[in-house]
């Protein structure tokens, strides 16, 4: 049975992912977390967010806000705005919890949701990955998903520009 509705419900704010993450806690449920800015959504992406949903039995995504993601990206990006890329990623299947955050890096969202698990691409090495640190010290796990080839939203952007 579908239900439309229950996607809006997946996009949360800071204060609610806390509740949410402390109740799936309390069931004793392990918390996967991933990021990105997921620009335009493509195959890699469903790639790596369904190794990461995999981990756990919940999967939290952060988002960077639109500044973020400008900070990060540079000018002409994010392509889609910040609600619209929630409401796309809210979507998918294999994630619970969507959360924007407006700094550089996740740190903050992954200190409060304090997941058993910390996924990220295969374009970073355990050193790079921000939050690792902080997920071993708790006694959670870092995993480095292998990247789908092929794949970027940069690249997609730029393919798109030049038609």
């Amino acid at each position: 049975m579908k239900h439309p509705q229950v996607i809006q419900h997946k996009i949360f704010s800071f204060r609610d992912i806390v509740f949410q993450s402390n109740r799936w806690k309390l069931l004793t449920k392990t918390i996967s977390f991933s990021n990105g800015c997921f620009d335009i959504l493509h195959p890699g992406h469903i790639a790596s967010l369904s190794q990461a949903a995999r981990e756990a039995d919940f999967l939290v995504v952060g988002l960077n806000s639109d500044a973020s993601a400008r900070r990060l990206k540079g000018e002409g990006r994010p392509v889609m705005d910040e609600q619209s890329r929630a409401l796309i990623l809210a979507s998918l299947v294999m994630v619970d919890a969507v959360v924007i955050f407006e700094e550089d890096t996740p740190l903050e969202l992954i200190e409060l949701v304090k997941p058993d698990v910390l996924v990220k691409g295969g374009d970073y090495t355990l050193d790079q990955i921000v939050g690792a640190k902080e997920v071993q010290a708790a006694g959670g796990r870092v995993v480095i998903n292998p990247i789908l080839e092929g794949f970027s939203s940069t690249g997609l952007i730029g393919k798109i520009r030049n038609l």
